[in-house]
């Protein structure tokens, strides 16, 4: 019987390790302004397991610190497409970017060129 129970604390403890408790990752996102930081953060933020979300208006870069246990790169990345911002992979809805801000429309070439430095 301890044999048993030690076999199975062991597989526990295994599976446990395995999934990282502050994994790290990063994500291309499009958008132009700081109102797209903010919705994009946010949508990130929301997502269950997210402690930190920060996307560089810049680089177009999003760092994240998320739990794996809870979420998945996916799953927050789905989030983001959801708030109307395309990722590196993948494009957000023609009726999810509908609802972002005119002057956040980063598919609109000319809307690009107004947030040119």
């Amino acid at each position: 019987m301890k044999n048993i129970i030690m076999i199975t604390m062991l597989l526990i403890g295994s599976v446990t390790i395995a999934q990282n408790k502050n994994a790290k990752a990063s994500l291309e996102v499009d958008g132009v302004c700081g109102m797209c930081k903010t919705r994009i953060e946010k949508a990130s933020l929301n997502t269950k397991g997210v402690k930190s979300a920060v996307w560089n208006v810049e680089t177009h870069e999003l760092r994240l610190i998320y739990d794996e246990r809870k979420t998945t790169i996916e799953t927050i990345q789905s989030k983001v497409l959801a708030a109307g911002h395309d990722t590196e992979d993948l494009k957000a809805t023609d009726e999810a970017y509908a609802t972002v801000h005119p002057c956040c429309r980063y598919r609109d070439l000319e809307v690009k060129a107004d947030h040119e430095p």
